[in-house]
């Protein structure tokens, strides 16, 4: 038996800056893809989710075209297979069984812990190592081929690279990490607005594409390389641009235990990618606005927006009554249902022993 597991992931601030060479902080939480599998002597992977429907067959030899399996979750496998596929290696198949405790559709990365927790198990089975950035980078391609969106790499790295109470400031031009800890006086806290979102429903790729336009427009080849005096014009690039630096000084500010701006930051975050960005739902704003009024240092929508999650910091002390006020006044501004989460952070994705 092989188990594998892989963690979603939180962004405390850094929100679309990732496909720019951006800056962004992201947490691996104690919520989960786990993949258990046995190895099969017929080449073939099947795999099986308690959370998706239908059931997934194909060749071990990364061969079959992602884009033609069905149930479509099983493209990201189809990916992955595909992606690690060599001459030198054997395609050995096995029969997975996938369990999550990732909310789909949540913002929370769960597909891309799918994708990383499958690229670890294809090396196992197959007796082959695969190193730890690698297997971020195919959990993101094969990724973008299962769902036609041009994902960025924050959420694979947080998967991979997670560590047990810190953050991770990421540099996604040169993929260097820095370990950031988390405070013991600070709880993070994840709510779900009840809206469930798929990137490849929303403006995603259009976003993404002015951001490679305002690049080319002003000469440079990521938004990574502008000024704010360059942006001033365009709202979708000065998101960018000013993000990038208040994910700077929000690291700056939680290293000096100052989270009282950490929270101004992420509420000009929210403020940003809401009103610049235009990626925030009123849901999400009602949201982030209740974790605030109950006594949250700040609080934003994390992941790409269009739905799913808000993020605030919240005093550990305080954290039950925090998130039981907030959540009664989104209820009754909005009538649906939210799901909070207390989370912590925790190591990367790997085998289970």
């Amino acid at each position: 038996m092989y188990v594998v597991r892989a963690p979603g992931r939180v962004n405390l601030i850094g929100d679309h800056t990732d496909y720019q060479d951006g800056f962004c902080l992201p947490v691996a939480i104690d919520r989960e893809v786990v993949v258990r599998a046995v190895a099969r002597t017929d080449g073939i992977v099947v795999a099986r989710s308690d959370a998706l429907e239908g059931v997934v067959e194909i060749p071990a030899d990364g061969f079959e075209d992602p884009r033609r399996v069905v149930p479509e979750w099983g493209r990201s496998v189809a990916g992955v297979l595909r992606l690690l596929s060599h001459p030198d290696r054997p395609a050995v198949g096995f029969d997975a069984d996938v369990t999550s405790t990732v909310p789909v559709g949540s913002g929370l990365s769960s597909s891309a812990a799918f994708a990383v927790a499958f690229a670890i198990l294809a090396g196992e089975v197959g007796g082959y190592t695969t190193s730890p950035r690698s297997v971020a980078l195919i959990a993101q391609e094969a990724e973008q081929t299962a769902t036609g969106v041009p994902c960025g790499v924050m959420d694979q790295i947080a998967s991979v690279f997670g560590r047990a109470g810190h953050a991770l400031l990421l540099d996604c031009g040169s993929l260097d990490i820095v370990p950031v800890p988390l405070p013991d006086s600070v709880a993070v806290v994840v709510v779900h607005t009840g809206l469930a979102r798929r990137l490849e429903d929303s403006a995603y790729a259009e976003r993404r594409a002015a951001c490679e336009a305002a690049a080319a427009r002003l000469g440079i080849s990521t938004l990574r390389d502008a000024t704010i005096d360059q942006v001033a014009d365009d709202p979708i690039a000065r998101h960018v641009v000013s993000e990038n630096r208040r994910t700077l000084a929000f690291v700056d500010a939680l290293v000096a235990g100052d989270l009282e701006l950490c929270g101004g930051l992420m509420d000009e975050s929210h403020a940003s990618l809401r009103d610049d960005f235009r990626v925030s739902t009123p849901e999400l704003d009602v949201l982030a606005d209740a974790l605030v009024g109950a006594g949250g240092y700040g609080a934003r929508l994390t992941g790409a927006g269009f739905g799913g999650c808000a993020v605030a910091l919240v005093p550990s002390e305080d954290v039950e009554e925090v998130v039981t006020r907030a959540c009664s006044r989104y209820v009754s501004a909005t009538g649906l249902t939210p799901m909070p989460l207390v989370v912590r952070a925790v190591d990367g994705a790997g085998p289970v022993d």
